[in-house]
């Protein structure tokens, strides 16, 4: 690996040991699996080419790779009965959001900026605050002025899909070859009840009318881009009562007509964000209802599990947001280039790839006779290790091991258990609520006092395990129990 020092949370590393310890610290991804699972044997060069360093359309990727999104494209043509963008919380992830909204210069300069402090960037996403296909001219504009000087990050952009027909020849030309279009119904009928007005050809349009159009417009736009080699990604709202058992529906419609992949999320419903939905009471699904739903389109399109459902000005690796470390005010002055920083880090990530997928395969064979499922929460800041202290945790990893192996199935989230110090009781109900259907969890470290709430709960916290891989680590767990060997709590298996 080339000996350019490389930062990372502000750290100096040219090891590979020294970056794995720098991540461990904080600067790693708190996110779960995503993307596909496939690997570089599993799909042609071309593809593992464009998916490979994208931390949503890889699994492994989101491990190392960060991401960011500018909120250039602020004008919308659909309304939806989930949505509310006028609405910011700085600490809230939730699409739509956004702190600043920025002219094209402004959205390139900032990138410039986060290039050169966060090595682990490869992907620049426009997804809205509103439409980036709808507001195109702002979207063009942007990464034309960012390919120019970062040909090594990578483009893509969100949609509703209706108005993306009308650019797919610009987005093949510009090398944007990641897509994602959200597609919540294919029933019309379905549709009207989720979207109370779209605008196209110059009218608003309503009811069965403007549903039956952006579901034309959203197939349409799935087919020419699959034709023409982007990749895409459908994003779903999963919501209680209304599409829930639709979309498996839809997940068989984008899978005939080329998407990469489909990620069913959880509807974010809460009465302060001003949504018809959340102030009518319409109520998000629970984690085991999502799994439900996600569990039942296996064997369709490969679905994604990850989705932390990012503001439209998020910055950082998946589950780190630091889009409020680089607002416009604390920009510097000078920017300076750092390509050679992202190659060397890059070269990390490969040497770190192989060690851990050689990991895994030893840990999948040894959990091979596993006799039936076990779920594990996993505390973890990324590099799939064990590396978080569970009072830290905002969210928990769910992996699922079976004689199938070992995979992810899911996030949850938490508020973390300690602040300044001391834990908090009505947080530690929360997380106990979150994970009653999981048996195991997996930290660097816990206190005594957490560690006796999960096991009155039938939670068995293991921290002996700290900066194993996950799947290592997973497996040495279910190894002790099948050996009857005790201790992992406080020592290594």
């Amino acid at each position: 690996m080339s000996a350019t020092l490389i930062p990372i949370s502000g750290l100096q590393v040219a090891s590979r040991k020294d970056m794995g310890a720098a991540l461990a610290k904080g600067g790693g991804c708190s996110a779960g699996s995503c993307g596909s699972s496939q690997g570089p044997a599993d799909m042609d060069p071309e593809t593992w080419a464009k998916v490979k360093d994208h931390p949503c359309y890889s699994e492994e990727a989101h491990h190392y790779f960060a991401r960011m999104h500018v909120a250039v494209a602020p004008a919308c043509n659909i309304q939806c009965n989930y949505c509310n963008r006028k609405y910011d919380c700085a600490n809230e992830s939730r699409p739509g959001v956004v702190s600043e909204r920025l002219t094209p210069e402004q959205a390139a300069r900032k990138v410039l900026a986060v290039a050169a402090s966060v090595p682990q960037l490869s992907v620049l996403g426009i997804a809205g605050p509103g439409d980036a296909a709808y507001d195109w001219r702002r979207t063009r504009a942007t990464f034309e002025l960012v390919a120019k000087d970062l040909p090594d990050i990578k483009l893509c952009l969100s949609s509703n899909g209706l108005a993306l027909p009308d650019h797919v020849d610009e987005i093949v030309a510009m090398n944007i070859d990641h897509v994602t279009i959200t597609i919540n119904a294919i029933d019309p009928e379905i549709g009207q009840h989720i979207y109370p007005w779209i605008f196209h050809d110059g009218k608003r349009r309503s009811g069965i009318e403007a549903a039956t159009i952006l579901r034309d417009r959203q197939m349409q736009s799935l087919e020419m881009l699959h034709e023409r080699g982007v990749l895409v990604k459908v994003n779903s709202v999963l919501i209680p009562g209304l599409n829930d058992d639709h979309l498996i529906e839809v997940n068989k419609a984008v899978k005939a007509r080329g998407a990469f992949l489909h990620n069913i999320m959880p509807l974010i419903s809460d009465p302060a964000h001003g949504t018809h939905f959340g102030l009518t009471g319409q109520r998000g699904p629970t984690g085991a209802e999502l799994k439900k739903v996600q569990d039942a389109c296996a064997g369709g399109a490969n679905l994604m599990r990850h989705c932390r459902q990012c503001r439209a000005d998020a910055v950082g690796l998946l589950g780190e947001d630091r889009g409020q470390d680089f607002t416009l005010d604390k920009l510097p002055e000078e920017i300076g280039d750092a390509t050679e920083a992202r190659s060397a880090y890059r070269d990390w990530v490969a040497e770190e790839r192989r060690d851990r997928a050689a990991a895994t395969a030893e840990a999948e064979a040894a959990v091979a006779e596993t006799a039936k499922p076990a779920l594990f929460a996993v505390c973890t800041r990324g590099s799939g290790r064990i590396n978080l202290h569970f009072g830290k945790a905002t969210e928990f990893q769910i992996y699922e091991a079976d004689a199938r192996g070992i995979r992810f199935v899911g996030h949850r989230r938490a508020d973390n258990y300690c602040l300044g110090g001391h834990g908090d009781t009505a947080r530690m109900d929360e997380i106990l609520r979150v994970l009653g259907d999981v048996p195991y969890l997996l930290c660097s470290k816990i206190g005594d006092g957490p560690r006796k709430r999960l096991a009155e709960a039938g939670i068995e916290a293991i921290d002996g395990l700290a900066q194993d891989y996950i799947e290592t680590a997973i497996a040495a767990v279910l190894h002790s129990k099948q050996t009857a060997r005790p201790g992992l709590s406080a020592e290594r298996a």
